[in-house]
């Protein structure tokens, strides 16, 4: 697969699009104006992975809108260096986002086969700030706690105890929550040990995030 000057304009009118559908960060767009999307699915979708939606990549799974990837990543507020715990890696795309952004990635993934893939995207763009693992989501990464950061991918019936606790203090879990009036993006600032600041944002629509490792 070749990342065409096509595919680069492809790319530059859509982080115009992301740009004026409310995302500010540059440092989030400038990210997503470098990785190759198109390079996170099948070849099937070459000619539309550039289109600010989200598509198949197997398994009952998705790549995220990339409005949502950018949206998601904006309210982290990644800084350099920072410790960042993700729950879905999926296509790896996310993650490569945050380690283009300079974040140091652990990244779990229930889906044996989407975690293969994945690696094998973080090693052809030589992101070695990047550690994938084939675990439950629902228990985090305990031995690598505490996070700066922590991204959960799919919709959440409540925030899991495990990630609460692996979060450092004054750090920041990103993560939509099912409620009554659909999947809500909640922002939690740890500020103690048992405290934290609750923030809520807009409607999305995530697959669903289930406990266990997949069969």
């Amino acid at each position: 697969m070749k990342d065409t000057y096509r595919h680069k304009g492809l790319r530059r009118q859509l982080v115009e699009t992301i740009r004026k559908k409310g995302i500010r960060s540059e440092s989030v767009l400038d990210a997503m104006s470098v990785i190759p999307r198109h390079f996170f699915l099948d070849k099937a979708f070459s000619e539309i992975a550039y289109e600010d939606k989200a598509f198949p990549i197997g398994l009952e799974q998705t790549i995220s809108q990339p409005f949502t990837v950018a949206y998601q990543t904006e309210l982290l507020d990644i800084q350099k260096r920072e410790k960042v715990l993700e729950i879905g890696t999926g296509s790896g795309y996310q993650a490569a986002v945050l380690a283009v952004m300079g974040a140091r990635v652990f990244t779990v993934e229930r889906h044996e086969k989407l975690l293969a893939k994945a690696k094998e995207m973080f090693e052809l763009f030589n992101l070695g700030n990047i550690r994938a693992y084939f675990r439950d989501g629902y228990k985090g990464l305990p031995e690598f706690a505490p996070f700066d950061k922590i991204i959960i991918t799919a919709a959440a019936p409540f925030v899991p105890e495990p990630l609460k606790q692996q979060l450092k203090i004054g750090g920041k879990m990103v993560i939509p929550v099912n409620t009554e009036n659909g999947q809500e993006m909640q922002r939690w600032t740890k500020t103690g040990a048992d405290k934290f600041k609750i923030e809520r944002f807009d409607k999305f629509h995530f697959v669903p995030f289930l406990e266990g490792k997949a069969n």
